[in-house]
């Protein structure tokens, strides 16, 4: 028997050959997009933080959600919810980190915590989350060292041999008012035996009101890079081995419309990072692209364009081929915090033109079920196309959105 090739990897296998032989990337015109909601949990209190991986082995991929007193995981294709650890602080929890790091085909959990922005001395905590034999049990939290207002994680291959957990805060040790020492962003080393001392390194510490960050491997490379959004602009760091020096998208120096930036992601066009999408400002109404300009010696800030400017209270999103089209669409989600009576949502921004830059046309995915917190992509059901997970805050609602556009 012929294996199937999802209708998605026939895509990105064309489009990325008609970028290795130097052919402009025409494509057919995109299909009209279709998903089909269903409500994973209709009873969650904010959802802060939404992940995706396969926690029990048994090659689905469940979700994995820090909500605000409960780190809990939703078994595929079921969704039974089965609560992992519960109060690890008083304060709320707020960030959440799952990833297969040691090819064992079980996800690796970390969770953020302690969750206070208004207190850059004394707020945060960080915790490795050890199972026990049986997944659906509570796991067993392990306490690590940390920065004030951990925010957001990220399971990382950053070096050549190994995974470590990227943690960047959201403000610098003692800030006020966002000034004062930048944020740590650094790279924790799992070791051997996880309830002894993890080591760290410092990725960087320029940053004020680093919001969020996104990890990205490009082909060739045997370690990840990433994009990260903060108050000073867009920037891209790559892992130790990359040999690349850090680098700005955009600045608030050098991008005169740049106001800071909420939240960033890489897309792609075949298997080539082509451009970052971004929230701006922090929580703000915009979504934008970056792409390299024309003639790039790749240390040159990149070309900013707006492609929605409604949002409200802009806080998810997203890059992947949805669609199957060889090039990533963007997916932005807002929740229109504290914001009586805004409509809140998601939608899908789909790429046209050769360049799959100068135009973009937008689809309603939800209006006004989801106040997004977060949301992730991932094939949740293994027929080839993306499917879209989000938490939302005031809607209080997991839900899953399938992909159900036509062939």
């Amino acid at each position: 028997m012929i294996p199937r090739i999802p209708r998605a990897r026939v895509a990105a296998l064309c489009a990325a050959c008609c970028l290795g032989s130097g052919l402009v990337l025409r494509g057919a015109p995109a299909p009209e997009p279709r998903f089909r909601a269903t409500t994973v949990d209709p009873g969650i209190a904010i959802g802060y933080g939404l992940a995706i991986a396969d926690v029990d082995g048994d090659r689905r991929l469940d979700l994995v959600l820090a909500d605000k007193q409960v780190i809990a995981w939703y078994r595929n294709p079921d969704w039974t919810k089965h609560v992992i650890a519960e109060r690890l602080t008083e304060l709320d929890h707020v960030c959440i980190a799952a990833a297969d790091i040691d090819g064992d085909g079980k996800a690796e959990v970390a969770a953020g915590a302690g969750w206070n922005p208004g207190d850059t001395i004394g707020s945060g905590a960080l915790f490795y989350l050890s199972p026990p034999a049986d997944r659906t049990q509570r796991w067993e939290p392990i306490r690590l060292a940390h920065d004030p207002t951990i925010h957001r994680i990220r399971w990382a291959r950053w070096r050549n041999d190994r995974y470590d957990l990227l943690s960047l805060p959201l403000h610098g040790r003692g800030n006020k008012n966002g000034e004062g020492d930048g944020v740590r962003f650094l790279a924790y080393h799992k070791p051997a035996d996880v309830k002894s001392a993890w080591t760290t390194t410092q990725i960087q510490d320029r940053w004020h009101a680093a919001h969020n960050f996104d990890v990205f491997r490009d082909p060739g490379q045997t370690v990840d890079s990433v994009f990260t959004a903060a108050r000073e602009g867009i920037y891209r760091v790559d892992g130790a081995g990359a040999g690349r020096p850090v680098r700005a998208l955009a600045s608030s120096t050098g991008t005169p419309e740049f106001a800071g930036a909420g939240e960033v992601r890489a897309g792609r066009v075949g298997d080539r990072v082509a451009f970052a999408a971004s929230i701006e400002p922090m929580h703000g109404p915009q979504v934008v692209v970056y792409q390299p300009r024309s003639g790039d010696s790749g240390d040159g800030l990149w070309e900013r364009r707006v492609i929605d400017g409604t949002l409200v209270d802009g806080h998810g999103l997203a890059c992947g081929d949805l669609l199957g089209l060889g090039r990533d669409q963007i997916v932005a989600g807002w929740r229109a915090m504290n914001r009586p009576g805004s409509r809140v949502g998601i939608r899908l921004y789909v790429p046209e033109g050769d360049r799959g830059w100068d135009r973009w046309t937008t689809h309603v995915i939800d209006d006004n079920a989801m106040a997004c917190e977060d949301l992730q992509l991932a094939d949740l059901d293994g027929d080839g196309d993306l499917d879209l997970a989000a938490a939302g805050r005031a809607t209080r609602n997991v839900v899953i959105y399938w992909n159900e556009r036509l062939p």
